[in-house]
């Protein structure tokens, strides 16, 4: 997101775990009210309550199998193994979390997914927030740290935890500030923008093969977040690898709105795409383009070809899709935020104040990980003191942007009443959306470990569009599988035939290939990418001509001129 869910819902989680500066709602509101639900029903609490009694007398005396999920790092000092008494207060946290995780999947049966989502968000705070290795005296991490440095963890500890209270809302920092610099350590790719409006600038990479394939590709990215995921650093690169397969590669970087722009609605951006492609197209002398949309952008670009294919319009030839959903009926996607009060009340901030800051989007994204991203760094930042990672990702994570309040009502609507599926719903440049009128050819990848925009879902766009689709299946997370390049050895992904409309039956009978799913989509647009030409020598052309070179000035908030 920086994501799509981020874009989604981030006013509504933001209000719903009490954030922001006007917030009406109580913190955690209706998810603390529908676990109290859950907890309600006494059949079901007192059946597992009797099995955790059952658990704690077995710990009590050492006859306790209950250990730490494969791959939970708060567990990982070997006190919680070793030493008696910390095993037994892990054990009886794990039993206790065990305990409220059966309670919330048991009622979860009888009261609907929805309810039961809303649930099992505040059922995941709560447990994280108590799990002993937060406190000083019950992580013996900590207490070693502690008494290795004589206190000095301890006062660094403070320092940070001061300095987030002031800097940062009293959410622990999860990078290094200034750690990396946008168009010096991040986003270097060599290029040059060749377009710039109010909206967005228009930036083409320099290409590094003697020949290009005419027919060119333009990215787009979600509107929320800075471009560079997709160009962190070199070898860690989507564009720099797309570029290195000899596509003529281009990309939108979206500006940062004000208040100013608050009014900006996907009238806005989609029409901003339409002009991107008429500039591409005119650089390049290729009568259509191959268009990619990341996230929200996959949305965005999605109302453009609806709005194409009705003219009869065929500037663009291809369309890929990265962990992008369009299909919203899931009735458990992020149901803790679906309430209609709190949609309708996301959406009347948007109108007052104009914009949805970054801010309050990074807020939102972070509960939704508890123990990742927000207990894990008071843990390291607090209770070590130790200063937070410089990592790239996490440095772009950290640098977002605001949402014109337009736009967020809109992708409010989207994922409340699920209007892209049914046709005549939502209109976008005048048209109705009705996503089987869309029938160039598609390219749709997923990710397996997506907490965001699941697999499944990602999948279904498959089933929703017109024209002959291939899928491909990551095997890391939402912005994991975006910046994995194929040089991991950890890394791979799945192909196979025809998507058929069960998810899992096709993954059953997909492949599995050893590298990343950028190859599997750069070998589908190779092939959509017409004949070989010499590459270009210059950026631009005599009527759209260079006019800084990448990374630009919106991806660092400068003025245009």
């Amino acid at each position: 997101m920086m994501a799509q869910a981020r874009t989604v819902i981030g006013e509504s989680v933001e209000e719903s775990i009490g954030g922001g500066e006007d917030v009406a709602p109580p913190r955690l509101g209706p998810a603390v009210g529908a676990l109290a639900d859950v907890f309600g029903h006494g059949r079901a609490v007192a059946r597992h309550g009797v099995s955790f009694g059952r658990e704690l007398a077995k710990i009590a005396v050492g006859r306790s199998t209950v250990a730490p999920a494969k791959g939970d790092r708060r567990f990982a000092d070997s006190a919680w193994s070793a030493n008696p008494a910390y095993r037994r207060l892990g054990q009886t946290y794990l039993a206790a979390t065990e305990a409220v995780d059966g309670v919330v999947d048991e009622v979860g049966r009888a009261i609907g997914p929805r309810r039961t989502a809303e649930a099992r968000f505040a059922a995941d705070i709560l447990t994280a927030a108590l799990a002993p290795t937060n406190y000083l005296w019950t992580n013996p991490a900590a207490l070693k740290e502690a008494f290795d440095t004589a206190g000095l963890s301890l006062a660094r500890g403070t320092k940070h935890f001061v300095s987030d209270l002031i800097e940062n809302r009293g959410m622990p920092s999860m990078v290094q500030r200034g750690a990396f610099t946008v168009g010096k350590d991040l986003a270097v790719t060599p290029g040059a923008v060749i377009s710039r409006d109010e909206v967005a600038e228009v930036l083409q990479y320099t290409p590094t093969t003697e020949t290009v394939r005419r027919r060119p590709v333009l990215v787009v990215p979600p509107p929320i977040g800075r471009y560079y995921f997709l160009d962190l650093r070199p070898g860690r690169s989507f564009v720099e690898y797309s570029v290195g397969r000899g596509l003529q590669t281009f990309l939108l970087s979206w500006r940062n709105p004000t208040a100013e722009q608050g009014d900006w609605d996907f009238d806005t951006y989609a029409g901003r795409v339409i002009r991107a492609i008429d500039e591409v197209r005119e650089i390049t002398g290729s009568d259509d383009v191959n268009l990619i949309g990341f996230c929200a952008g996959g949305i965005i670009a999605t109302t453009v070809l609806n709005h194409l294919a009705a003219q009869g319009d065929t500037r663009v030839h291809s369309m890929a899709y990265a962990v992008t959903m369009l299909d919203f009926g899931d009735p458990a996607l992020l149901g803790a935020f679906a309430r209609p009060g709190l949609i309708r009340f996301a959406k009347g901030r948007s109108r007052r104040k104009g914009i949805i800051s970054a801010r309050d989007m990074g807020s939102a994204f972070t509960w939704m990980r508890p123990n990742d991203l927000v207990f894990n760094y008071v843990v390291n930042n607090y209770l070590m003191g130790r200063t937070p990672p410089a990592f790239d990702i996490l440095a772009w994570n950290d640098d977002g942007t605001n949402l014109p309040g337009a736009l967020h009502g809109q992708f409010l609507d989207i994922f409340r009443d699920n209007v892209l599926v049914e046709p005549g719903r939502l209109a976008v440049l005048g048209t109705p959306v009705d996503l089987k009128s869309i029938t160039v050819p598609t390219f749709v990848s997923g990710a397996i470990a997506d907490h965001l925009t699941a697999w499944r879902n990602c999948y279904r766009t498959t089933q929703l569009l017109g024209g002959e689709t291939e899928f491909a299946l990551s095997f890391s997370g939402h912005i994991a599988s975006l910046v994995n390049p194929p040089g991991n050895p950890k890394a791979h992904y799945w192909t196979g035939g025809t998507p058929g409309p069960d998810p899992d039956a096709w993954l059953e009978n997909a492949e599995r290939q050893q590298g990343s799913w950028w190859q599997a989509w750069a070998d589908w647009v190779l092939a959509r990418g017409g004949e070989e030409t010499a590459a270009p020598d210059a950026p631009g052309s005599a009527h759209d001509r260079a006019l800084d070179a990448a990374p630009g000035r919106y991806v660092r908030d400068l003025p245009a001129g």
